[in-house]
């Protein structure tokens, strides 16, 4: 394609990251290991950061889409508005920014998928649900294969429509993570 993925419309974007899903994967830890250094380096000398390995690639032996997805929690908005920039500026993509909330993606090119994809999602410090989530289903693993069934049953129907994909998902995430705020 020769448009630049600034360029294209969210239809087109879908056709060309497609959601789709594979057996849980040992690397990904790794993987997460490795960018978190990564972004400790870039980071770390100005900001008193907490990091997490969050999402499905989080979460011990399911399926899940092959992206890393990274919480980072900072202490105010001058961090996160710092942090966003610093990271922009060593390859990562701003997709959104709410103000409190800000996401950034590395590994989507024009051409698909790089090897490996990372969501980054910029945060003040207790805006973490996602990690009472990850760690009630790697407590409950039973949950987490009901979670895998789910996104199993909805991977190709909404393979390109990832708005419609999480938005189907939000009552059983909504239902476990206040369980794990409650039980954790």
């Amino acid at each position: 394609m020769d448009k630049n993925l600034s360029e294209m419309s969210l239809e087109e974007l879908w056709e060309l990251f497609p959601i789709y899903l594979t057996e849980h994967q040992d690397c990904w830890a790794n993987w997460y290991e490795e960018e978190k250094s990564i972004i400790q380096n870039i980071l770390s000398a100005e900001f008193d950061l907490r990091i997490n390995h969050i999402g499905s690639t989080a979460i011990r032996g399911i399926w899940a889409k092959p992206i890393i997805d990274i919480l980072i929690e900072v202490q105010d908005d001058s961090a996160l508005k710092s942090a966003k920039e610093q990271l922009a500026a060593n390859g990562y993509i701003c997709m959104s920014d709410r103000g409190d909330r800000i996401s950034l993606n590395k590994g989507y090119t024009k051409n698909g998928f790089a090897e490996r994809v990372f969501h980054v999602h910029l945060r003040l410090i207790n805006d973490n649900d996602e990690i009472y989530f990850r760690d009630y289903l790697n407590t409950f693993p039973k949950i987490a294969k009901e979670y895998e069934n789910l996104k199993l049953t909805l991977w190709k129907k909404y393979e390109h429509d990832r708005d419609g994909y999480t938005m189907v998902k939000t009552n059983f995430v909504t239902k476990y993570t206040r369980l794990a705020k409650v039980l954790l």
